[in-house]
């Protein structure tokens, strides 16, 4: 009996290291997408492979807070590598031209511009991460945050199993 707990517990702990794991969104930042308390299972295979997309929901842990290991932040892919990003007047623009989506429920007020109310120059590393709830989100927007860089970048927000009447693969 011992032998076999030992070898599903070792089973275990490397699929949650390598395969996917459980989270629980904390706070109104993804909103509509997701809520506070949905419960999903973030993917972390396919970007061993391949790198993040644009629209992509991913979890990344934030720079200042690399040495706490529970810390981590979800948000949706805008700027790719290389590419410029402003905020202006409410829109995301990359490379100058408007970016068409309709994640966000409402314009980004200036306020919430941040850094992105200036071009940035996205390295060949680097992702600009914003929340769906525009005006009520720390992301890529914010100072402390930034433009993220791929190794913080964990894995891929892929099925919401919680709460239950929200059972789906999400969309990217």
């Amino acid at each position: 009996m011992g032998i076999y707990f030992i070898v599903i517990l070792v089973i275990f702990l490397f699929l949650q290291h390598f395969v996917g794991q459980h989270i629980e969104v904390n706070g109104s930042s993804m909103e509509n997408t997701l809520s506070h308390e949905d419960h999903l299972i973030l993917e972390k295979v396919s970007y061993r492979f391949e790198e993040p997309t644009r629209f992509d929901i991913v979890v990344f842990r934030p720079y200042e807070s690399q040495e706490k290991e529970d810390t981590y932040y979800i948000k949706r892919v805008m700027g790719m590598p290389g590419e410029r990003i402003q905020v202006i007047d409410g829109q995301i623009y990359i490379n100058g031209e408007i970016l068409q989506e309709d994640y966000g429920t409402e314009a980004i007020n200036d306020f919430r511009a941040g850094i992105a109310k200036e071009e940035i120059l996205l390295e060949k590393d680097e992702y600009f991460l914003i929340g769906d709830n525009r005006n009520n989100s720390t992301d890529s927007r914010d100072e402390t945050i930034g433009p993220v860089k791929r190794d913080t970048i964990i894995g891929r927000a892929w099925v919401r199993i919680w709460p239950i009447s929200k059972l789906e693969v999400l969309d990217h």
